[in-house]
């Protein structure tokens, strides 16, 4: 017997053949005219290299330049909260399979094991990390999966279930469109819409969560050429849906804020100008925050709105 949360997967992520849209075959072909020819006066620019695109670099750009470019200064280091993530959703994707009746706990544990035996940074960091960075992602990491198991039915092969699911799209042999998708269930047939793509969130909801399902779905719709059905962003503390059924509009609207924001990388990224400074909550943790009167100021000024030291 299915919990609430769980009817209430089932209720949006169902839908009758009538209700599955059908799109026009040129839509990819139209798709990736947009972005070829949007994109085309920059690949001079960068002169035979390869430039990397996913939704976390077009996010960044979209919203503080500062901390952009002091993020890009930053050398990457793996860390609990950045592990955490990887491991529950190499845990989810084991539940799928399980022979056996899912424990979470179990399969957070084979996760690591299982991530620890790999040759990039992600491994080598689980094989070195303390003792008591292991125990916090566990628990970190077993949080997140108790939550998917909870509020999720069990997922029936004949939905097509995949987890973290591999997009690329290469744009004039410059620009490489990449990502991985945390979920997608269903199948197109034919020209009509079938497969829904799901992002998991912990926390709460944040506007770029939209254009990163969207962007998914741009690069989704030229690989196969029948767009998803519908985006989800399924936010596990809450145990709720934000759903977003995909149009034609929407696609286009996306291709030309890649565009965009291909655009805004490469111009912050020469330095000719001061960047942008957009305060907001993600001041907190920003790397760039020392020195930023502008982000400073914000959070002291929400922290006397508050009323005192923000607890």
């Amino acid at each position: 017997m299915l919990n609430p949360a769980q009817e209430e997967v089932l209720a949006q992520l169902g839908a009758s053949r009538d209700e599955r849209p059908q799109f026009d075959a040129v839509i990819r072909h139209e798709l990736r005219r947009t972005l070829e020819e949007g994109l085309e006066p920059h690949v001079e620019e960068l002169a035979g290299d390869t430039m990397f695109v996913s939704k976390h670099l077009l996010g960044r750009v979209m919203g503080c330049e500062r901390r952009f470019l002091a993020e890009d200064d930053e050398e990457f280091a793996w860390s609990v909260p950045l592990a955490r993530g990887t491991i529950a959703h190499k845990a989810i994707e084991l539940s799928i399979h399980w022979r056996r009746e899912p424990e979470p706990l179990v399969l957070v544990d084979e996760s690591i094991s299982r991530l620890s035996e790999g040759i990039d940074g992600l491994a080598d960091w689980l094989q070195t990390c303390s003792e008591v960075e292991r125990a916090e992602l566990r628990a970190d990491a077993n949080d997140r999966v108790v939550k998917f198991l909870e509020c999720w039915p069990p997922l029936k092969s004949q939905w097509r279930p995949v987890t973290e699911s591999r997009l690329r799209l290469e744009i004039h042999d410059t620009f490489v469109l990449s990502g991985k998708v945390d979920l997608a269930l269903g199948q197109a047939e034919g020209d009509r819409a079938g497969k829904v793509l799901i992002d998991l969130k912990t926390g709460g909801f944040a506007p770029q969560h939209l254009d990163d399902l969207r962007f998914y779905a741009l690069v989704e719709t030229i690989r196969l050429g029948t767009p998803p059905r519908r985006l989800a962003t399924y936010y596990l503390d809450q145990g709720r849906f934000l759903p977003e059924d995909v149009t034609e509009a929407l696609l286009f609207s996306t291709a030309a804020r890649t565009v965009d924001g291909i655009a805004k990388i490469l111009d912050v990224r020469r330095r000719d100008r001061e960047p942008n400074t957009a305060p907001g909550p993600a001041c907190r943790w920003c790397v760039a925050l020392t020195g930023c009167d502008v982000g400073e100021r914000y959070l002291s000024d929400g922290e006397e709105a508050a009323g005192g030291d923000g607890w």
